[in-house]
């Protein structure tokens, strides 16, 4: 029978991981006609996770588990589990259900004829989200649109079920920095989008502060654009024109008006205005630098610790 790898990125999830197993046991019931493995990797937790994947593996030799020597992040637990994978098709989840385990069943059935090689989740709501979030969420993804050549579908989320060979492509990319929503996008390959309604945590409490939101985004924005740097050229360009203008103006009008010409308010405020833009556009240059410096390193993107077969 055809196997399933199911990939589940793990932080601090122990109060919810007995539910999630027991649902990956009730939803591979339902599914009897293809086989299963889940790939659970633990990114460091500090709380009893890796005590629970443990107990998970030992009852059930479908689970396995990774265990990274200390918080990596969800993208490389993400890179984990697609290379722990060994599965004909490989989903990828978050552990804390509001990915509906029950959609795998109507995603197997979009790719098993080959018409597809992805079948992916876009969250159309999110139950209690505040129109803040939905709003960002919404600026994101116009965001990245504009400024990407990489083509990105609203709502689109990292609940999805690939092929191999889609799998194979996305492992193809051996980047440090990576951004695997991107990523999945610059690979190709024909997707079946599937809308659905996001659930409320199943329990314990989400790691995604509004500051880990923000960075998440303009590392994605980096990741797959330029235009920012081709943006700060132009603004520079603009600017020049405009002072050149201003100065015209200004001389015109001192020698045929004889106005004069405003002092040190207007001094202050065009060095703060061209400082702050000076300083903005440099920042912004040593993110990409920084990013270029980090690859360079070749440094591994995480380091497992333990598995379901002991210690490293």
């Amino acid at each position: 029978m055809p196997l399933i790898s199911v990939v589940v990125p793990c932080y601090n999830e122990e109060e919810v991981l007995p539910k999630l197993c027991d649902e990956l046991r009730r939803v591979a019931g339902l599914m009897d006609y293809v086989d299963f493995e889940f790939c659970l990797v633990d990114d460091g937790s500090a709380d009893g996770t890796l005590e629970l994947l443990r107990a998970c593996s030992k009852a059930d030799a479908r689970f396995r588990f990774a265990s990274f020597s200390r918080n990596f992040g969800k993208e490389a637990a993400m890179l984990a589990g697609l290379q722990m994978a060994k599965g004909d098709y490989v989903a990828v989840m978050d552990a804390d259900l509001q990915h509906p385990p029950e959609m795998l069943v109507e995603m197997y059935e979009a790719v098993k004829d080959g018409e597809y090689d992805c079948a992916a989740a876009r969250r159309t709501a999110r139950e209690g989200e505040t129109k803040v979030r939905s709003g960002g969420s919404a600026l994101f993804f116009k965001l990245m649109n504009a400024l990407s050549e990489t083509e990105y579908v609203e709502g689109a989320t990292d609940y999805r079920l690939m092929r191999r060979g889609m799998v194979d492509a996305v492992l193809s990319l051996p980047e440090y920095n990576r951004f695997t929503k991107g990523i999945f996008s610059w690979v190709g390959f024909k997707t079946k989008w599937i809308p659905y309604v996001s659930r409320d945590r199943a329990a314990g409490e989400t790691k995604w502060s509004f500051r880990k939101l923000v960075r998440y985004s303009v590392d994605g924005m980096m990741a797959f654009s330029t235009k920012p740097l081709a943006l700060s050229s132009i603004l520079g360009v603009i600017c020049c024109v405009i002072a050149v203008i201003t100065l015209l103006v200004t001389v015109v009008k001192t020698i045929i008006f004889g106005n004069p010409v405003a002092g040190y308010p207007t001094i202050v405020s065009l060095i703060l205005l061209v400082g702050g833009l000076l300083m903005f556009f440099i920042g912004m240059l040593g993110q990409y630098l920084a990013k270029t410096y980090m690859e360079a390193k070749h440094r591994p993107v995480y380091i497992v610790r333990e598995t379901e077969d002991g210690l490293k």
